[in-house]
């Protein structure tokens, strides 16, 4: 079973991570609590201590312990760091990379996979340095588990609840993180494509008319998702950039949010550096200006002034931090195979996935596509989007060896 590494941070919430402990015991985890300061003034070091059969460390400054450099060895004989619940506070000091207590000393010398549980007012979860620290988290590989929607304990609702310890077992025994959590499921850094970036673009983007309207596609992000979720499982660093979808993150992958296309390509660009980059996402060719106030009916039918969008694909192909593998999709109605071929030259990519869009393809289960190389084009079964996601996964790992 897996060994947790539990940093309980200072909220309300800080009840359920005793709830935590009984349920991952229960369960034949190991879990090590760590305490904050503003933890230990909701839970007990002693009643933390009973649930986990295992000692409670509190202090950076406890001789006995950090005498043997404790802080280093807790941080690395876990299998995985969890901090439940994450705070702002905590959150803000992880993402500047603070470490002033045990608690962020752990966190910014641990080697080992860091998940963090939310828990905060919905402002606070709301407010945009929150987001912005969020975002920044996921960007290094630690995994966020979003907080659920509910009524607050400041008589608020709204986003910012922590989940249910046992939702939150489940979320953590479901990522190809946890080495012998569930049978099957890779250890952190195993698999053919251990030690590898790979970046992922999914779902549309949205180009804003007026603060109510927006020019958008169908993509819905499925198949961009797959891919994400099949390199994690072979073992890579994943960073997945998304637009506008509502699917729930992969495990072990680093989300981006975005809304349009500028943003998406701000996004890559600080994704970067990337041993393979795989541009599944629906960008908007174009955008327009839009308007700070809703466009009104009785004014008749507004003229859009239309603006290119930048081509991502095209300018990470001219980057000289072009990724080793580049590929890009092509979503085409007619002349498939024609319109995708002519794009890999344009576009300078290594590979390019063709898919024929005029059926219900975006949006639905299943994909048939065609694989374009220098060597030729590969005709791809009808499959589902998981099943075509393992294959694409596959013959990357045939092309890096």
């Amino acid at each position: 079973m897996a060994k947790f590494l539990l940093i309980v941070g200072g909220g309300i919430a800080a009840y359920k991570a005793a709830e935590l402990i009984r349920g991952a015991r229960k369960a034949g985890h190991d879990v090590t609590p760590v305490l904050t300061a503003g933890g230990a003034h909701f839970v007990t070091p002693m009643s933390l201590a009973a649930l986990a059969e295992s000692p409670v460390y509190t202090s950076l400054w406890d001789l006995k312990d950090e005498a043997e450099m404790g802080h280093i060895q807790l941080s690395r004989a876990a299998d995985l760091v969890l901090v439940c619940p994450a705070t702002a506070d905590l959150i803000a000091k992880m993402a500047a990379g603070i470490a002033d207590d045990l608690a962020t000393t752990l966190l910014l010398a641990t080697d080992k996979p860091v998940i963090i549980a939310p828990a905060m007012n919905v402002r606070m979860w709301q407010h945009q340095a929150t987001q912005t620290n969020i975002a920044t988290l996921r960007a290094r590989g630690i995994t966020v588990i979003d907080p659920d929607e509910g009524p607050m304990a400041c008589g608020e609702y709204g986003p910012g609840r922590l989940p249910e310890p046992d939702d939150i077992l489940t979320f953590i025994t479901q990522l190809p993180l946890v080495p012998s959590a569930v049978e099957g499921r890779l250890p952190v850094g195993d698999g053919p494509l251990s030690g590898r970036h790979i970046l992922v673009t999914a779902g549309p983007t949205h180009e804003p008319i007026d603060p109510v309207r927006v020019i958008a596609n169908r993509s819905s992000g499925k198949q961009g998702f797959a891919i994400a979720a099949a390199a994690a499982q072979a073992g890579a660093r994943v960073t997945l950039i998304v637009g506008p979808v509502a699917l729930p993150s992969p495990g072990g992958v680093a989300r981006i949010d975005v809304e349009t296309a500028q943003q998406m390509a701000e996004a890559v660009a600080n994704s970067l550096p990337a041993d393979v980059a795989i541009l599944v996402a629906a960008v908007a060719d174009w955008r327009v200006e839009a308007s700070p106030t809703k466009l009104k009916k009785s004014a008749g039918p507004p003229a859009l002034q239309f603006v290119a969008n930048p081509d991502i694909l095209a300018t990470l192909g001219q980057s000289p931090d072009r990724p080793r593998l580049l590929i890009g999709f092509a979503a085409e109605t007619d002349h498939v195979v024609a319109n995708a071929t002519a794009k890999r030259t344009a576009k300078n990519a290594d590979w390019i996935v063709a898919n024929d869009v005029s059926g219900d393809v975006m949006g639905g289960a299943r994909n048939q596509v065609h694989l374009i190389t220098a060597a030729g084009v590969e005709d791809w079964p009808e499959a589902s989007k998981d099943d075509v996601a393992r294959q694409l996964i596959a013959r990357i790992i045939e092309e890096l060896k």
